[in-house]
């Protein structure tokens, strides 16, 4: 919940100029995170709730510092509309096929999990970049270059997935 609260202060740090605050709560929050998870497994604390919140909470902070660093012209616009619209299609396809009758419960992938490290990874690169007044255009390309791959070939998986699961009447897929 603590990331989720987060989300709004990032997006307000980021839109007035302040990437350096930016950058420290989005650290604090990813720190967060990794503790979160293994003070959950590590002493058997996982919770239904938990295992819901946590990617939701993840892809909340993501997508709102992608959509305001696209805002600002930190990112380039094609990107935050592909990383949002891949998330948003993949919420719309869970939604209609749970309408549908055919429920579907969408497990990461390894590609999905690297976009994500990806994201993360570019999304720290250019808040620390502005923070710290430092340059890292050809990192910077490379990695938007990089997030953009992943997010397509993420993408193609989850609608694969999907696709089998709705015209296979949901038998071998989960």
């Amino acid at each position: 919940m603590g990331r989720v609260v987060l989300v709004p202060f990032v997006v307000w740090l980021i839109i007035n100029g302040n990437y350096l605050a930016a950058f420290w709560v989005f650290l604090a929050a990813g720190i967060s995170d990794g503790v979160d998870g293994f003070i959950a497994k590590k002493f058997d604390q996982e919770t239904e709730l938990g295992a819901h919140m946590d990617p939701l909470a993840d892809k909340a902070l993501l997508v709102s510092i992608y959509v305001a660093l696209g805002v600002k012209g930190d990112l380039p616009t094609w990107l935050v509309i592909l990383v949002a619209s891949r998330d948003i299609l993949i919420i719309a396809g869970v939604i209609l096929s749970w309408m549908l009758g055919m429920a579907i419960t969408m497990q990461p992938h390894m590609v999905s999990k690297v976009n994500t490290t990806a994201q993360i990874i570019l999304a720290a690169l250019v808040l620390g970049g502005l923070g710290f007044e430092l340059e890292f255009v050809l990192f910077r390309e490379i990695a938007v270059a990089g997030v953009a791959i992943l997010t397509i070939l993420s993408l193609i998986v989850y609608l694969n997935t999907w696709l089998r699961h709705m015209t296979e009447d949901g038998e071998g897929a989960s």
